[in-house]
């Protein structure tokens, strides 16, 4: 008899305030592009799908653009603790699970550094054993928060403790002086600001409330050959995102067979599916996912909304997308979770309704 599968029992989701893109563009974007390409910049904002977004930096009232990188971590811990802290809680509250019980805590970032870490700072201010072991996942970008549910399934598999992941981007914190970077510009007007915490527990019957999505495998492939495509480099002012027009081109030619063979090894068709997650990195991602897996618009739409409602958060971002499909009032019994980053890399996770 097969052991049951750890599951995602709790979630939890927290935003720092919210900012209109049209307002960003007008009073702040439209000014620090304005002697460098603000014509291209202005149609970049103009259809990257984003509505609004979320930042603990709010440009229209302070310009970090030209702040050192030791500022700009000093800022992220400031913001990140309560973020992370209210997501935390939040996932712990959903499962029912007393902080002291955990028996792993992962933290994925890549836009703060600081020692000691989230990880332990958030251990010590939730009251989390002493024994809580902790890993620390960095610089893994928008498809982080698969990686990391795969590493805590694995814990909670193997141990039989539950664990939680906590994914947190502050990415406005790295507001880049105006260049003529095409790159530049789209990560201004797509990246946002969040947390999303999940908490992970055991699928037998340990007393802990199991309800809430299986994680029944986590895959991936790396294309290497196009490492140069999307970067997250250190500066003297903070972090530096590259992001080539060719990496929906690399999806297009990945994204099917990774998907093909996740569901071939668990027994699945496309037609078994009636959920997905797909990490919205911008529009034209999401069309070239969407075509290369036959999907309709509407089974698109939980990606588009949130890029629309929230921006692309990096990796918290495909964690919010399933608390969506969770919360919808006929919640999708198979689904399957897709992020993408540097490497160039995707990840794909298949999760399934259990009891």
């Amino acid at each position: 008899m097969t052991e049951p599968r750890p599951v995602i029992a709790g979630i939890g989701v927290t935003h720092p305030p919210s900012l209109r893109q049209d307002d960003l563009w007008r009073d702040f974007f439209a000014d620090h592009y304005a002697g460098v390409q603000r014509g291209l910049a202005q149609r970049v904002f103009a259809n990257s799908g984003v509505v609004t977004r979320h930042s603990v930096v709010n440009p229209t009232l302070e310009d970090v653009s030209r702040w050192s990188t030791q500022a700009r971590m000093e800022r992220y811990l400031v913001e990140a603790l309560p973020l992370g802290k209210e997501a935390v809680a939040g996932a712990l509250g959903a499962a029912g699970l007393d902080p002291a019980r955990l028996g792993l805590f992962a933290v994925c970032s890549c836009t703060g550094y600081v020692t000691p870490g989230l990880d332990i700072l958030l251990a010590r201010d939730l009251g989390m054993s002493p024994r809580t072991q902790r890993l620390f996942i960095g610089h893994m970008g928008c498809y982080a928060a698969l990686p990391g549910l795969g590493a805590v399934t694995d814990f909670v598999a193997s141990r039989g403790e539950p664990a939680l992941l906590l994914c947190l981007e502050l990415t406005s914190v790295h507001l880049q002086p105006p260049t003529r970077d095409p790159q530049q510009i789209v990560a201004h007007a797509l990246f946002s600001d969040a947390a999303a915490a999940v908490a992970v527990l055991p699928g037998s019957n340990l007393g802990y409330a199991t309800r809430g999505y299986a994680v029944r495998e986590v895959a991936a492939v790396t294309d290497t050959a196009t490492a140069d495509h999307m970067t997250w480099d250190v500066t003297d002012l903070g972090f530096r995102m590259g992001l080539s027009p060719r990496v929906p081109d690399v999806l297009a030619e990945h994204v099917r067979p990774v998907v093909q063979d996740l569901l071939d090894r668990n027994g699945l068709t496309l037609s078994d599916l009636d959920g997905w997650a797909v990490h919205p990195g911008g529009p034209r991602i999401l069309d070239v996912v969407r075509d290369a897996l036959g999907l309709s618009e509407e089974q698109m739409a939980p990606s588009r909304d949130t890029l629309a409602v929230h921006g692309n958060c990096s990796s918290p971002t495909v964690l919010m997308i399933v608390d969506a499909l969770r919360r919808a009032p006929e919640s999708p019994r198979n689904v399957v979770a897709l992020a993408f980053g540097p490497g160039l890399t995707l990840y794909a996770a298949l999760l399934s309704a259990a009891a």
